[in-house]
C-alpha cells in the first residue's frame, strides 16, 4: 500500500427533500450574494430552479442566476460566469445539476477568485489556484462524483482540448443530495451516470499498487451495488432505493476512498477526453462504455490476476484454474454485457466516430508527443491508437500484441482464449493456489 492523504472536508446533506435547506444553509455560512449556476430548461421546468431560489429569498440571500450549461462544459461559459461574479460581487457559486455544471462551477470559483490569472493555465498545468471562491451543490445526476471530488474537466472549444486538473479548491463547502431529483432523469443518461461510477472505480481498482486489500473489498462491494442499483433504476425509475445507492455510490467513486493507498491514472478517462472533446455531442458515460471493453482486453495480459479477480468478486464468475485469462475475459464481458443491457454504446462506431479522426485523438492525448499514459501497461501513441481501433471495430485481434511475463505471446480475443493458456498459467499461479485455499488475494 503506498503512502496516502484522504481528505474529503464536504458537507453531506442526503435524502428527501434536503433541497429545500438550501437557503438556511447558505445563511449559516454568512454568505451574502450568490450566482445560482445551471444546465438546460429542465431546472426551470420542473421547479427546482423556483424552490431553490425561493428558498434564498426565504433567507434573505441576494443571488443572480447564469444557465446554459452544457454537457462538456466549455471554457466561455465558465468565463461568463467568471465575469458575472466579479461584477456582481458573488460570495459563492451554487451549482444546481449534475457533473456538467459543478465543474463549470469549479472553474468559474477558481477565475473569480484569481481575476489576473486566465483560468486556462490551471487546465495547462502552468499554474495552480491559490484561493476560490466557495462552490456548493445541489446534485440532480448521479454520475460524476464532482459533488465531493478535487477534479475538475473543462472543454476549450477554441482548440478542441478537454483538459482536467486537481485542486483542494474544488472540494465543495456543501452538497445537497436528494435523489427524489435523478428519478426525471432520462434512461440513457441513467445509463451514462451508473458507467461513469463504475469507471472512476475501475480506473482506480485495477493500479500496479499491490496490498490494498481493504480498498480492494470496498470498491468491489461499490461496484457489485452500482450493477445492481443501475438495473433497478433502468427498470423501474422511480424506485428510491436504487437512485439512493447511486447517488451515494457516485459520491464515494471519487471522493478519494476506493483509490487510497493506490498509484493510479485514469487512463479511459484520459482517451475518452479526447473523444468527447473533439464530439462534444458524446456523452461522457457513453464514451467511456465505448472505450473500457477495448482498453481492458488491450491490457488485460499484463495483469491476468488482477481482472480474474475482478470477475470473480464483482461478477461472481466462476475461477478457470486451468486458464485464468478465460476468467478475465469473461468479466470483462461481463461488463461490456451489462452497459450494452443498460443501452449503452460497445463501439466508437455507434457514436459516429470517424476512423481518419483517430490519430488526432492519441496525438493529442500525448499532449503533442509530450507524455505518456502510466498504468498496468504504459500508452504512448501507438497504444493508444490501437485501442481506438479496437473501440471503433476495425481491430479485433491486436496488431502489437503484449508479452506475458514468460515471454509467450497473447491475442487476448475472447474466440483465441486457448491461445493464452501457456502464457497466462504462469503468471496467475499464486493467484490461484490462494483460491483454492478459500481465500481470495
Amino acid at each position: 500500500m503506498e503512502n496516502f492523504e484522504f481528505f474529503t472536508p464536504t458537507r453531506m446533506i442526503f435524502g428527501k427533500n434536503t433541497h429545500q435547506q438550501v437557503g438556511k444553509i447558505v445563511k449559516e455560512y454568512g454568505f451574502k450574494k450568490v450566482l445560482v449556476h445551471f444546465g438546460g430548461s429542465s431546472a426551470k421546468k420542473s421547479g427546482l430552479l423556483d424552490a431553490v431560489t425561493g428558498s434564498l429569498e426565504a433567507e434573505g440571500i441576494q443571488y443572480v442566476t447564469l444557465g446554459g450549461v452544457q454537457a462538456n462544459p466549455t471554457l466561455s461559459k465558465a468565463k461568463e460566469g467568471i465575469e458575472l461574479c466579479l461584477k456582481e460581487g458573488v460570495d459563492l457559486v451554487l451549482a444546481v445539476g449534475g457533473g456538467s455544471v459543478i465543474d463549470s462551477s469549479k472553474c468559474i470559483a477558481d477565475g473569480a477568485g484569481n481575476p489576473d490569472v486566465d483560468v486556462w493555465t490551471y487546465f495547462r498545468q502552468e499554474a495552480v489556484p491559490a484561493r476560490a471562491l466557495p462552490v456548493g451543490v445541489i446534485l440532480t445526476l448521479s454520475a460524476s462524483g464532482s459533488e465531493m471530488s478535487a477534479s475538475c474537466v473543462i472543454t476549450n472549444e477554441e482548440n478542441g482540448f478537454k483538459r482536467g486538473f486537481n485542486s483542494v479548491t474544488h472540494r465543495p463547502l456543501f452538497s445537497i443530495c436528494n435523489p427524489e431529483l435523478t428519478c426525471t432523469v432520462s434512461k440513457y443518461q441513467t445509463a451514462c451516470g451508473t458507467v461513469d461510477i463504475m469507471m472512476h472505480t475501475l480506473e482506480r481498482y485495477f493500479s500496479k499498487t499491490r496490498d490494498t486489500e481493504l480498498t480492494d473489498r470496498i470498491a468491489e462491494a461499490l461496484l457489485k451495488s452500482t450493477v445492481e442499483a443501475g438495473r433497478i433504476a433502468d427498470k423501474d425509475p422511480d424506485n428510491y432505493e436504487a437512485r439512493a445507492a447511486l447517488m451515494w455510490g457516485g459520491s464515494l467513486s471519487h471522493n478519494g476512498l476506493t483509490g487510497a493507498g493506490r498509484e493510479f491514472f485514469m487512463q479511459v478517462h484520459q482517451l475518452e477526453h479526447e473523444l468527447s472533446g473533439m464530439y462534444p455531442s458524446i456523452a461522457h458515460g457513453a464514451g467511456l462504455a465505448a472505450l473500457w471493453p477495448s482498453w481492458a482486453r488491450f491490457v488485460c495480459p499484463s495483469d491476468v490476476n488482477r481482472f480474474a479477480r475482478y470477475a470473480v468478486q464483482v461478477w461472481n464468475i466462476d475461477m478457470d484454474f486451468d486458464c485464468p485469462m478465460n476468467t478475465a475475459l469473461a468479466g470483462i464481458r461481463a461488463t461490456e454485457d451489462f452497459y450494452k443491457s443498460l443501452g449503452m454504446p460497445s463501439s466508437l462506431k455507434e457514436l459516429g466516430v470517424e476512423e481518419e479522426r483517430l490519430e488526432e485523438m492519441a496525438v493529442k492525448c500525448t499532449n503533442m508527443g509530450k507524455r505518456t499514459l502510466p498504468g498496468i501497461r504504459e500508452l504512448g501513441k501507438e497504444e493508444m491508437m490501437e485501442i481506438y481501433r479496437m473501440a471503433l471495430g476495425e481491430s479485433r485481434v491486436w496488431r502489437s500484441q503484449p508479452q506475458m511475463d514468460n515471454g509467450h505471446r497473447s491475442l487476448a480475443c475472447p474466440e483465441n482464449t486457448k491461445e493464452t493458456e501457456n502464457g497466462c498459467n504462469r503468471q496467475a499461479q499464486k493467484y490461484t493456489q490462494v483460491l483454492r485455499q478459500g481465500n481470495t488475494p
